[in-house]
């Protein structure tokens, strides 16, 4: 086998990264995804693309958040681990694959040779996610109407909320930045992500009781690509009652009322009370999302 030359890419030669073929559908996922040219790496062999990936970040970052796109040929497993290998950046991986992917044999194969290219680079899975689409032909969920929804323009009260949901939270992301510097930690990071969001801090909102006692928060947001379910989170002591479908119902409201023609939404598929949720608010899923992180790269 002839030696494998990994190289970054710049706008001329930006095309080359799509002359891999793309079995998992990668391409039309990413539609709306701005990827930089510089940002994007492939390694070649006889001057052929045997694995391709393409780190992703916001406008105005100066450095990528995660890797979103990354494919590997068969039988090219080392190829695509030494691509991940070699990069400047050791970022999160995220590999989204279409719905129902284990069932045909196809499709999995060529998800379980990126996989073992993720491992043998370093990453190891920390979740599998439902990756969840709302248009208007789903119908708008109903509002129960049993909460009063307000914003509170202090970060501390979502600080503090935060704190006290991931406290008992299902969410893996939060769980890992719990083990890594605690509840704060973990309540930092979502209060930083939202803030990094370009819409507007005021659509942050707090629900409360007709009593007045506080319930949750959920928070309607727009990523770089569009408008999401960026937060829904039931304080510990108000658990058991399903607010959090009353939550993610005004969420949603929220944000169709801001002009949304569509929303992105997803849980961790082992949260099944969300799970349950978005499927009760009419968000069917779309794809299916696996997490790596890497663990022991260097």
């Amino acid at each position: 086998m002839t030696d494998l030359v990994i190289r970054a890419l710049d706008e001329r030669d930006a095309p080359l990264f799509d002359s891999l073929p793309d079995p998992l559908g990668a391409r039309e996922g990413h539609r709306r995804t701005r990827h930089r040219a510089d940002w994007k790496r492939v390694a070649l062999r006889d001057g052929r693309v045997v694995a391709r990936g393409a780190w992703w970040g916001g406008p105005d970052d100066t450095e990528p958040l995660n890797i979103n796109w990354f494919d590997v040929a068969e039988g090219e497993e080392e190829a695509g681990a030494e691509l991940l290998r070699t990069a400047p950046w050791q970022v999160e991986l995220e590999l989204n694959l279409p719905g129902g992917w284990r069932e045909d044999p196809d499709l999995r194969a060529a998800a379980e040779t990126r996989f073992t290219s993720a491992r043998a680079a370093g990453y190891e899975l920390l979740v599998e996610r439902f990756m969840y689409r709302w248009t208007p032909v789903c119908g708008l969920p109903e509002r129960p109407g049993r909460l009063a929804f307000r914003p509170e323009p202090d970060d501390a009260v979502f600080f503090d909320a935060l704190r006290r949901i991931h406290s008992a939270t299902l969410d893996a992301h939060s769980l890992l930045a719990i083990e890594e510097g605690g509840l704060d930690k973990a309540a930092q990071e979502e209060l930083d992500f939202f803030h990094w969001c370009p819409s507007p801090r005021e659509w942050w909102q707090v629900a409360h009781t007709p009593q007045g006692d506080p319930v949750g928060i959920h928070i309607p947001a727009h990523n770089p690509t569009g408008p999401c379910v960026g937060f829904i989170g039931v304080l510990p002591e108000q658990r058991g009652h399903g607010y959090a479908y009353d939550l993610l119902a005004e969420c949603t409201h929220f944000l169709v009322e801001q002009g949304a023609q569509f929303i992105a939404a997803a849980t961790d598929q082992g949260n099944f009370p969300m799970a349950a949720n978005f499927t009760k608010a009419g968000y069917p899923v779309v794809s299916e999302r696996l997490n790596f992180h890497a663990t022991r790269i260097g």
